[in-house]
């Protein structure tokens, strides 16, 4: 039995320009599909701003704060 991962649909908005550009990475063959690129950008987006690390970002900029500046 192979379970599916719930998901839920999103509906936004894109300029035409970034659709046409990110369809000519499909048609090259970069992705399968457009749906396959949105998913990848949302992942690496959250990956990049996890809790973790901007409390760490924010954690330097104070110790930065602190010292004055260079």
């Amino acid at each position: 039995m192979t379970s599916k991962a719930q998901s839920t649909a999103l509906q936004t908005e894109v300029p035409n320009r970034l659709l046409a550009e990110l369809q000519a990475l499909v048609d090259a063959g970069w992705s399968r599909n457009l749906d396959e690129i949105v998913l990848d950008a949302l992942r690496r987006y959250a990956e990049s701003h996890r809790q973790e690390l901007m409390e760490e970002f924010l954690r330097e900029d104070v110790e930065w704060g602190l010292r004055g500046s260079d």
